[in-house]
């Protein structure tokens, strides 16, 4: 399953941080189809290598919706901001992830990480209300 799309990518960009927002709209859901592990994500960032100022290579980290246009470098993945529960339990927390993280998970029956295709974008309140406890 493909896991981002440039449907989602735009609903990325156009909500863009949320780190001062009480109840941040997760705009994506994926989740974990033979096991535990739900990831709600409520921003994005592209990654990108490009050539530094100073001739050298360099990995930078660009918010969604401050990508307009061409770039300079190349999206070599993409960083996500939002809620995770691997076990359902007090170890659930905010943070980062990655999408190279979630394509390289394999469960039982080589079955991967999935976006949830019926999710549409809505407050964390609604989607996790037990995320808000912990922000």
């Amino acid at each position: 399953m493909k896991l981002m799309s440039k449907e989602i990518e735009g609903k990325f960009k156009k909500i863009g941080r949320q780190e001062d927002v009480k109840d941040p709209i997760v705009v994506c859901k994926f989740f974990n189809p033979s096991g535990g592990g739900t990831w709600w994500s409520t921003e994005m960032y592209y990654v990108i290598r490009r050539k530094g100022a100073n001739g050298e290579e360099e990995i930078i980290e660009v918010e969604a919706s401050k990508m307009n246009g061409e770039i300079d470098g190349q999206i070599v993945d993409m960083n996500f901001y939002g809620y995770v529960s691997i076990f359902g339990d007090e170890c659930d927390e905010w943070g980062y992830f990655s999408l190279s993280e979630l394509q390289s998970v394999k469960g039982p029956f080589g079955l991967g990480i999935e976006r949830d295709l019926h999710f549409d974008p809505q407050p964390i309140s609604k989607a996790c209300p037990k995320a808000l406890r912990s922000r």
